[in-house]
């Protein structure tokens, strides 16, 4: 039998699953980062497709599976639309979740991780990033996660730092 809960989610990534579903990586505020599956959200006549965008803060009912759960029901708590009309915005966006989804384990709860996406996701959709948003980002993010920070906390030295921990290049670099 099925078992479901619920939880408050930001999508950090999708990929394509199927012939109409989607499979989604979220970060959640009460389980960490799942992997989720949105059955039938690419079909035109969805109604969770507008609620499960990239970036999007969502309430989800989910579905406990043997395997993937899937997402039954989906509502929009921030779509962050200011944020999605500036592409350097959506650059730094998908920057800033593609290290979440690199440095974190799945369902482990980190509280403080969604609270700090949130709260940079919020500050990219009413202004442009301040000076050192991603730097100062990556700082807290892995003091959060207990990965220590360089001894040189410059650009430089925390992109080498983090690629050692992730071993391997983040794609969302390649944005510029």
């Amino acid at each position: 039998m099925f078992r479901s809960y619920k939880t408050e989610a930001i999508i950090l990534k999708q990929q394509n699953f199927s012939e109409a579903d989607r499979l989604l990586t979220v970060f959640s505020k009460h389980k960490g980062k799942l992997k989720l599956i949105a059955k039938g959200v690419r079909k035109l006549t969805s109604r969770k497709k507008g609620h499960l965008e990239l970036f999007t803060q969502a309430k989800l009912q989910v579905a406990k599976t043997k395997t993937i759960d899937i997402i039954t029901e989906a509502e929009t708590i921030n779509n962050f639309t200011n944020l999605r009309k500036n592409l350097n915005r959506v650059r730094i966006a998908y920057l800033l979740a593609e290290l979440i989804d690199q440095l974190t384990a799945e369902e482990q709860e980190h509280k403080q991780v969604y609270d700090l996406l949130l709260q940079n996701l919020t500050t990219l959709n009413s202004q442009s990033a301040p000076k050192n948003f991603i730097s100062n980002f990556e700082k807290t993010l892995l003091e959060i996660l207990g990965f220590g920070l360089p001894q040189k906390h410059d650009r430089v030295s925390l992109e080498q730092h983090i690629y050692s921990i992730i071993e391997r290049p983040l794609n969302s670099k390649k944005l510029k």
